[in-house]
């Protein structure tokens, strides 16, 4: 299991490849954007002309893009994964996508004699740089015992929640929350600014009883600093939030603050602002 492909090497990607790389492993990397590749070639990695090459040449194949589209299209694709032989490989899908899309592409693994995981991620960009992300898995528990170690090389938190599939759906469970404490920080800072209180004061004493949380204590430093480079995109986090609010719906239950929160972040994207962070929630109020 040293031959390691990876597709898609954005914001979290390529400080997966890094750890990869850093622990000897032999690293395959494709992107849509060759130039997102270089830094890592110069780390050792070898760059190919499309997934399925770097499918062809390895024995786990990880991918991490953006939406299920690009998700479909690097697996079923006319140059896409399953273009090749799939015997005895795995497949670990670490975008967060839809529980169908999942479950289509473990089973189209396993009729080509393959394995694979569904295993979105969080902790964003400080998470993949810092090897702390957390990662929520679907699968059969072979695989998952199989793909356990190479994939926490790059985690704090791994754990297999049932079958294919059940990452995404407890990805979708993380963005619920995720979405309640930014609105919940973004809300609390307009109105400690507007009441007159230095906010520094403010986060500190919050971060030390019951409102302390991971939004609070990792994005402050960005919004104080005005900062909305993206260590998670707005366009991302909504595609997400969809997709929660799809499969709500198809469960028959309602989230209204889920949807509040949607809306909000459409405000933002219709501003202009849907490459910044997520943290750039702030800008419907203090711009």
């Amino acid at each position: 299991m040293k031959r390691v492909g990876f597709i898609g090497t954005g914001v979290m990607g390529s400080s997966i490849v890094e750890h990869l790389l850093q622990n000897d492993y032999e690293v395959t990397v494709f992107n849509r954007t060759k130039k997102k590749t270089d830094h890592l070639v110069q780390l050792g990695a070898e760059w190919k002309e499309s997934p399925k090459e770097v499918a062809r040449d390895s024995d786990v194949i990880f991918t991490m893009v953006g939406y299920p589209s690009d998700v479909e299209e690097v697996y079923y694709g006319e140059r896409g994964v399953f273009q090749n032989d799939m015997k005895g490989k795995i497949l670990i899908d670490l975008t967060t996508s839809t529980p169908s899309l999942a479950e289509k592409i473990y089973n189209t693994a396993a009729e080509k004699g393959g394995s694979a995981l569904d295993a979105p991620v969080s902790g964003g960009d400080l998470g993949a740089r810092n090897g702390t992300l957390t990662i929520m898995v679907g699968g059969d528990e072979q695989t998952f015992t199989e793909a356990e170690k190479i994939m926490s090389l790059f985690s704090k938190t791994l754990e297999r929640h049932g079958p294919a599939g059940s990452g995404q759906h407890t990805k979708m469970a993380n963005q619920i929350m995720v979405a309640g404490t930014m609105t919940g920080m973004t809300e609390m800072l307009v109105y400690a600014q507007k009441a007159g209180l230095d906010l520094e004061k403010v986060i500190r004493t919050l971060n030390g009883g019951a409102a302390a949380n991971w939004s609070l204590a990792n994005y402050r430093p960005r919004i104080l600093k005005e900062e909305y480079s993206p260590g998670f995109f707005v366009k991302h986090f909504i595609k997400d939030l969809k997709i929660v609010l799809e499969e709500a719906e198809k469960m028959a239950i309602d989230l209204p603050g889920t949807k509040k929160a949607k809306a909000l972040y459409d405000q933002l994207q219709d501003n202009g602002f849907e490459n910044d962070g997520t943290q750039a929630l702030i800008r419907l109020w203090w711009e």
